[in-house]
């Protein structure tokens, strides 16, 4: 008779229990808590807020939002959509690759935060709390309860794959490194990613039409916002919607499907733009339109300084200011002491000329600097610049830049009998003096995208970035440092006064107060240097999104005077903490500042 022995059995591991959320309530009465007050909050938005139409945006009506009750639609629209998807609806896994539970946070938080700030607003501006109709204080309660009850939700962390006991030791690493990754993730974005399956070219294509729709609508809405209030709402409801869409995995999903069409991209995002003049009916918001454009040019020219060569610059405005110096002098301003009228091609070129040539000179000497030297000598060349300028008034220095007054009545362009100071009639729509000088930029704006995209992917981009990485090691490959950071200098120097000498035309007068490192409003050296950190430094988008942020916001909060460049600060702030690679980053940068949360990743590619 055979004994048959059996190992003892070994107790099983209890189950790995889901971190409670962050308020003691059953996940089912907080997802009902969450789906229910955000179904109620977007019917609050269909009643009366208040009782008087002293409040801007008139919220007494019944059956129609209007104002800030719009921008609530739309954060708890969201909210209640995603409410839905994280009960497991078929069909909406799309709709949160990433899992439901921390975009519906910054969902509910959204339409929340917008809902107190309408509320605490009417009690301030029209004498206290009893100036609500019960609209608004179902809006206020119902957005409280789904905030509350998102915050209950659980962490979800994800079920390990079992581990093949063929595996080498290897392996085991990587998959234990692999979940590792996965539960960290699970702990900060709520959920565990979903796999979803790669869609057909056309669908792909349609969503990015969509994405850049959206971007236009939402652009176009920031930058018609008619009161100050309505704008503060906008950022509000902006900020944490990005953040659900983030959370969601939709903004990473976005980004891999534009990145597999950069071709269609690009190109549609320049038709995205030259629609916007189309949607306004005067050149009030048109006029903000052609300075961000101007703006994002130049920090996209600084970026291949910054961004590509690693090259801290601190006076990059004042290329700018030598190109449209120089296209002012030759333009036929009665203020230039040249007699002279060139054309316009004739004048950017010139102007363009004459910033290649100062960043030459200036970085000739300078560009054997490294760090913070070299950040404080171009910083020198700024201020340099703008006293030079100032002192070329005939009494100082020869007259030529007529001093603090500078170059007045700069015509306007004229290409070919089309006057850009007229407005013109097309297809029906009557384009003014800024909406074509918008059209202008557009082009010099896609002029200067083509030259940072060839040169990013050429060989002199690639010794840049080599540069930027490590310049010592760059030198022992053989790459010679100081030519290659000359180039960079010089054709971010061009690219600016590229930009000048529309401005110059634009603004019809060029003074050197424009020109300063720091002011309350763009174009300065600060902000250049912060839109190119805040979008994405070593990215096409991220500059161009940068500054249409940095020049729009400050445009906007001019009421807050003395505590306008606080709140800037502030802002900046935030997003060093909770976004230090920028808005959009590029991978290099995301690797840089989340290399443990990509190491995972680094590893199974390596393996594979």
């Amino acid at each position: 008779m055979t004994t048959q022995t059996t190992a003892p059995e070994t107790p099983s591991a209890p189950a790995a229990k889901a971190p409670a959320g962050l308020l003691p309530l059953p996940e089912k009465a907080a997802r009902g808590l969450a789906l229910g007050g955000s179904a109620l909050t977007v019917l609050s938005t269909f009643l009366a807020w208040t009782w008087t139409a002293d409040f801007p945006g008139d919220l007494t009506v019944y059956g129609y939002p209007g104002g800030l009750q719009v921008l609530v639609l739309i954060g708890a629209l969201l909210a209640t959509l995603l409410a839905v998807a994280s009960y497991g609806v078929r069909g909406l896994g799309r709709l949160v690759p990433a899992g439901p539970d921390a975009a519906l946070r910054f969902a509910t938080l959204a339409a929340f935060a917008t809902t107190w700030y309408t509320v605490l607003s009417i009690s301030s501006e029209l004498g206290g709390l009893v100036n609500l109709e019960p609209g608004g204080i179902l809006a206020a309660v119902a957005s409280l309860a789904a905030f509350a009850g998102a915050l209950a939700l659980p962490f979800q962390r994800p079920e390990p794959d079992p581990i093949d006991p063929d595996d080498t030791g290897w392996e085991k690493t990587k998959h234990s490194l692999g979940h590792t990754w996965q539960t960290t993730k699970a702990v900060f974005a709520g959920g565990a990613p979903r796999p979803v399956g790669k869609l057909p070219s056309y669908a792909e294509i349609l969503i990015i039409v969509a994405v850049l729709a959206l971007g236009l609508t939402v652009f176009t809405y920031g930058i018609g916002t008619e009161y100050d209030e309505l704008f503060i709402g906008f950022l509000i409801t902006a900020g944490f919607a990005f953040a659900a869409l983030n959370k969601a995995g939709l903004i990473a999903q976005a980004s891999q499907i534009t990145a597999r069409h950069q071709n269609i991209t690009v190109c549609g995002a320049f038709v995205a733009a030259a629609l916007f003049p189309f949607t306004q009916t005067d050149d009030q918001y048109a006029t903000l339109g052609v300075y961000i454009l101007i703006f994002a040019t130049v920090a996209l020219g600084l970026n291949i300084v910054v961004g590509l060569a690693g090259l801290l610059d601190l006076g990059y405005v004042a290329f700018l200011g030598v190109g449209a110096y120089a296209a002012a002098l030759v333009s036929g301003s009665p203020s230039s002491p040249f007699d002279v009228h060139f054309p316009f091609w004739a004048a950017v070129l010139v102007g363009a000329a004459a910033s290649l040539v100062f960043g030459v000179l200036i970085g000739a000497p300078t560009l054997r600097l490294r760090g913070d030297y070299l950040a404080i000598v171009t910083l020198g060349f700024g201020e340099i610049f703008r006293i030079t300028a100032n002192n070329l008034d005939g009494t100082s220095g020869p007259d030529i830049t007529n001093g603090s007054n500078g170059i007045s009545s700069i015509p306007n362009i004229n290409v070919l009998g089309f006057d850009f100071g007229n407005q013109h009639d097309v297809g029906g729509f009557t384009i003014g003096r800024f909406a074509n000088y918008f059209f202008l930029m557009l082009i010099i704006t896609a002029v200067v995208v083509l030259v940072f995209r060839r040169s990013g992917n050429s060989r002199i981009g690639r010794a840049w970035v080599a540069i930027r990485e490590d310049e010592t090691a760059a030198l022992a490959m053989g790459i010679n440092g100081f030519r290659v950071k000359l180039i960079a200098f010089a054709v971010g120097a061009s690219l600016a006064g590229l930009a000048g000498t529309v401005q110059a035309h634009v603004t019809y007068t060029v003074t050197p107060e424009q020109y300063l490192f720091a002011g309350a409003i763009p174009p300065n050296s600060a902000f250049l240097l912060a839109a190119v950190v805040l979008g994405g430094m070593g990215t096409i988008s991220g500059p161009l999104i940068g500054a249409a942020l940095l020049f729009l916001i400050p445009n906007k909060l001019q009421f807050l005077g003395n505590y306008q460049l606080f709140a800037f600060g502030v802002a900046l702030i935030l997003l060093m903490r909770f976004r230090p690679e920028g808005l959009i980053p590029n991978r290099r940068r995301q690797l840089e500042f989340h290399e443990d949360a990509e190491a995972p990743t680094s590893l199974t590619k390596a393996g594979a």
